[in-house]
């Protein structure tokens, strides 16, 4: 009897994390979003290897021409090589997704645990503050902010952090309040574990996957509200590439009517990569539901 419970203990301790990675291998669009993913964060890591030209390098007497063996993505209006200007975008794009959407982590984490562990005045405090913080429009906040700031990649994820992280506070405090007077929560508080330890260890784990899948889904928003603000001359500015300001660059009737070719990468590179992180973060939210 002892070697078969044994045998199978492993397993059980593994089944929950193998049952969910089974689950999300499952959902085909979450497995084609998740490899997409893969390969733009490795363009992104690898555009100064692998980009063919110098992405800021201009050339007049190239301007806006179309796809050829020495260009394969065309030219821009400056005559800047498309193919390298959209790898070294997705180096500014990725990277306000994913450090947005981390230090948004980082941040309602902390609020939502406390809030929802520790629960009366201090959760109504924070709570109300996550209250007003919500009332403010973003876009129009972002745009205000940026403004008055020197448009650059730190400012812009300052920004989105700073109005970024309340869903997840929310979301993870009503998680907290759910399970806090949990048997396993009380046996802890009973052997006299601290009050940071039962919250990182034992009950966050447990309240943890709602928060990561509704992080992946705003990713996608991240990169758009980027996009956005490149995209009116309030974000990344040139030569630095990024996907935002090159679609700005092709709002010309007449570059759009010649050279249509020049707002197509930049465009497909937005839409697959908030696509992919939309289908990832439903694949996760499949994957966690134990129904």
């Amino acid at each position: 009897m002892n070697v078969a419970l044994s045998n199978t203990s492993p397993v059980a301790a593994k089944a929950p994390k193998n049952r969910a990675w089974e689950r999300f291998k499952r959902n085909k669009l979450a497995v084609v979003g998740l490899c997409i993913l893969t390969v733009f964060i490795l363009i992104a890591l690898l555009a100064p290897v692998i980009a063919p030209h110098d992405p800021a390098e201009q050339d007049l007497l190239q301007k806006l021409k179309p796809p050829s063996s020495e260009h394969w993505l065309g030219t821009d209006e400056l005559g800047r090589d498309l193919l390298s200007r959209t790898m070294y975008g997705a180096r500014i794009s990725l990277a306000v997704g994913i450090f947005a959407v981390v230090f948004n982590l980082v941040i309602g984490i902390a609020v939502g645990a406390i809030a929802g562990y520790y629960g009366g005045k201090v959760d109504s405090a924070l709570m109300r503050f996550v209250d007003i913080m919500l009332t403010f429009p973003q876009l129009f906040v972002l745009i205000t902010v940026v403004t008055l700031l020197k448009p650059s990649l730190t400012n812009i994820i300052i920004v989105l952090v700073v109005f970024g992280w309340m869903t997840k506070a929310r979301l993870l405090r009503g998680q907290i309040l759910s399970m806090k007077n949990r048997e396993f929560v009380d046996a802890a508080r009973t052997i006299g574990m601290s009050d940071f330890r039962i919250i990182f260890k034992h009950v966050l784990p447990n309240a943890i996957a709602p928060v990561i899948v509704s992080a992946t889904l705003q990713m996608g928003g991240m990169i758009l509200a980027e996009s956005s603000l490149s995209f009116l001359g309030l974000g990344i500015q040139p030569p630095t590439a990024s996907w935002g300001n090159m679609l700005q660059g092709a709002y010309n009737m007449t570059v759009m009517l010649k050279a249509p070719w020049v707002a197509i990468a930049p465009g497909c590179m937005i839409f697959l990569t908030i696509l992919s992180f939309n289908f990832v973060g439903d694949g996760l939210r499949n994957a966690f539901d134990s129904r």
